[in-house]
This record gives structure tokens, sequence and C-alpha cells, in this order.
């Protein structure tokens, strides 16, 4: 069965064909990161813009390298959410249109399920498993019981992992996007030179905003010196990987499950992906870097393993269900 894929969720414009939700057959993909790194975050409405100026191009590209009869397919997948409704809504548009034209049922499919689908393509991966989701505007421990029944187990009480990223990456002067950037300086750091708090959050839940004002205050009392940069950011990514990693294993054993998957734009952390690695007891899952932000192949995989036809008439969403 093969499924198109759209997202517009932020500030990647995607289209892509997969099969029975594991064989990529096409994608393409178009990244705003230059637009909007001169001013420093991602703005709404310049990337809801840059989406409809390219949109369909991608479509008629993907559906050419295909080269599928748009007819056959068994559905059109698109995010409606959660994201930035300016943006979502180009996606959403053009997949309804589609699905109109070729008379093929539509998919609605949540943003953050489909980061952990990213997962299923050209690997083996079958539930249960605990995932762990960590992205620029969330995180979340969740458990797979089977490809449908995903339960949120912790979550960020405030600031998501990415966001913390993005703004100490910009306190530091790394710039845009954040994650690359802190993870490459703390690669030449000393991830013990600063000891910032975790969060103390009770549970599987997790807190950013205190360890953002500790980064915060400790540059603030280094001014006028030479501000060890990279000692910064390996202290910062040490503290928010160790609550993270820790969290997850500690929900991993308590299900039982001996797998476990990451997913979301964090995911391809270099320090944060070691740590998972090192256990000899827990089978470890990952998307390829390039299918850990957003995309639309994990969206035709999510449609594939659990996308319910929708009618035209479904509306975007802001925050998630």
């Amino acid at each position: 069965m093969l499924f198109l894929g759209l997202e517009s969720s932020c500030d990647e414009t995607a289209v892509a064909i997969v099969e029975d939700g594991r064989r990529v057959v096409a994608q393409r993909l178009i990244s705003q990161v230059e637009v909007h790194s001169k001013f420093g975050g991602v703005v709404p409405e310049v990337a809801a813009r840059r989406h409809l100026e390219v949109i369909n191009d991608l479509v008629s590209e993907v559906f050419a390298e295909a080269a599928v009869d748009p007819h056959s397919l068994a559905g059109i997948a698109c995010t409606t959410g959660p994201g930035l409704i300016g943006t979502l809504l180009v996606g959403l548009s053009c997949a309804k249109a589609l699905a109109w034209a070729y008379d093929v049922p539509l998919l609605s499919v949540d943003h953050i399920f489909a980061h952990v689908c990213a997962n299923y393509i050209d690997t083996t991966l079958e539930p249960p498993f605990v995932a762990l989701v960590v992205s620029g505007g969330h995180t979340q421990i969740m458990h797979f019981e089977s490809y449908r029944k995903a339960t949120i187990i912790g979550q960020t009480l405030d600031d998501a992992s990415g966001e913390a990223y993005d703004k100490v990456a910009r306190l530091l002067g790394l710039g845009y996007p954040g994650g690359p950037a802190v993870d490459k300086a703390a690669a030449r750091g000393n991830p013990r030179a600063f000891r910032f708090p975790e969060g103390v959050v009770s549970g599987s839940d997790f807190s950013f905003s205190g360890l953002k004002t500790a980064v915060l205050r400790t540059v603030e009392n280094l001014r006028g010196t030479d501000l060890p940069v990279d000692d910064l950011a390996a202290s910062f990514q040490d503290a928010v990987n160790r609550v993270l990693f820790r969290k997850t294993i500690a929900v991993a054993r308590s299900k039982g499950v001996s797998k476990v998957v990451l997913a979301g734009g964090v995911a391809a952390n270099s320090d944060l992906r070691k740590r998972f690695e090192s256990l000899a007891d827990i089978e470890f899952y990952r998307p390829a870097p390039a299918l850990c932000t957003d995309n639309a192949v994990m969206v035709a995989a999510a449609a594939f393993y659990s996308g319910e036809p929708v009618p035209l008439s479904v509306s975007a969403y802001s925050r998630q269900r």
C-alpha cells in the first residue's frame, strides 16, 4: 500500500510516498533554516508563505519520481497538528485538494505520533516499546502497546528540551538551530565543568525552565571574562540528557519493555544516542539523522499504521489533543 504524506507543521515543507509504512519510494524536503536563522527562530507568517511557494512543486516532483498513478494511492496523509496553525493549514489545504481531485481517502496524522513512526523505516521494529520524543516543541515519554495504542507516561511541564537547546545556544552565541550547534560545541567541552540542575519534578515528567535560568545566571556571573562556551554547552547538554535518559529507562523497566525508541529533532544529538546505545539489555532504535527533524516520510508511515480517514472538513490544531 502506498501513502502520500505531507508535512508543514513548522519550517520544513516536505512530501513523500512510502510503501507499507517501511520503504521510502520518493521524497522531497525544503528546509527554511537559512530563512529564519537571521531572526533567531521561526517566524510563523514567513514560514507559511514559504510553504505556499514550494509545496505544489514538491508534490509534482514526488509523483514524477515515484511514477505512480495518484488514483492508486491508499490515502493522502497530512500533519494536522500540533504545530503552527498558519503553516499547518498550507499542507492541509494541499492534501484536501489532492484527496478530492484523485478521489482517495484523506488521513489526519498527529505530528508527535509521526515522529515515532520514523523508526519503522527500513527496520523491523514492532511494539511494544517505550518512545522518547524530544524536539523543539515537545518532550514526552510514550508507551506503545501496539501500533495504534500509545499512552503518554511523562512530559515536560514547561519548556521542551529542544526549545531549551535553542535558547541556550542563542545565549552562548552559537546560532540557530541550537541543537546541532550545542552538540558540536559540547564535544569540545567538559561536561563536569558546571553542575547545572536537572529540574526537580517527580515521576516521569520533566522541567527545563530552571535549567535555562541556571545557565543564564552562570553566563551573567562570567561577564567580563573569556566565556568558556564549550564547557557551558557540554555541562548544559549533560544536564538535559542525563534526566532524559534516566527517566526513559526507568519507564521501560517499569513496563517490562526491552525496546526503546528515540524520536524528534533532539534524537540526532550524539551524546543522547550514545547513552542509550551503551545499554546491553535494551534494544535501541533511532531514525536516520535526516528523519529526526520534521519530514513527510514519517507522516506517510504513520498513515499506514494508524491513519483514519477523515472528512474534507477536518481542521488543524495547534496543541496536542
